[in-house]
């Protein structure tokens, strides 16, 4: 009896672990997309938190079978979508201040580009940040510090929000159906993490030394 229950139980191990390991990516990627503004990771390591790392996540979901392309690709943009708006809201709690404390002066030199990318397309910086590493962190605090209208900010989000963080994974997935690319899938999304890692090393050292 006991053998036999643990013989039923085994393919409803097998699927959890399975399961664990596909949720387990959703949390990695979405977590990552959401620190990358929400929690200023982008600003110390912005390839590994951006454009790279949704293209090769939606590639790796088109070859591993029980990852819906629908899924982490709608819950990147909310993650997306949500960082975006942790960032507003510290900006305009917190200010300038709080902001150049804790950059040093490589980073404060990245802000007043930020600034001046906000000044000069408005609504539309929200939107065009997305595709830029450094932008992406900061905008969205520098229109919180500039008292944007919620109200614009939420609308400008949301199109940022689905344009990079839905389109970008459904590009990614949509380049493994090109022919040649899907039998060199893994090897392409790990030369891009790969190179994501060293770029967003190499950030994170140069912004060490200018606080040093």
């Amino acid at each position: 009896m006991i053998v036999a229950a643990s013989e039923d139980l085994l393919p409803w191990f097998n699927d959890t672990i399975a399961m664990a390991g596909i949720v387990g990516f959703y949390l990695l990627i979405w977590g990552l997309v959401f620190a990358g503004t929400g929690l200023f990771v982008g600003a110390f390591i912005p390839f590994i938190t951006g454009d790279t790392l949704l293209f090769a996540s939606g590639l790796i979901a088109a070859d591993l079978a029980g990852i819906d392309i629908v899924v982490l690709a709608i819950g990147t943009g909310i993650a997306a979508f949500m960082g975006d708006q942790m960032g507003f809201v510290m900006g305009r709690n917190l200010g300038r201040p709080y902001l150049d404390a804790r950059t040093g002066p490589r980073m404060k030199k990245i802000v007043v580009a930020a600034e001046k990318m906000y000044e000069r397309y408005g609504w539309w910086s929200i939107v065009v940040a997305r595709f830029v590493p450094w932008a992406r962190v900061f905008v969205p605090w520098v229109a919180g510090i500039g008292r944007m209208n919620y109200h614009r900010f939420l609308t400008s989000n949301f199109t940022g929000a689905l344009l990079w963080g839905v389109g970008l994974t459904f590009a990614g997935w949509g380049a493994y159906f090109i022919p040649g690319v899907k039998s060199v899938a893994y090897v392409i999304a790990g030369v891009v993490i790969g190179i994501s890692v060293i770029a967003g090393f190499r950030t994170w050292r140069a912004n060490r030394k200018d606080i040093a």
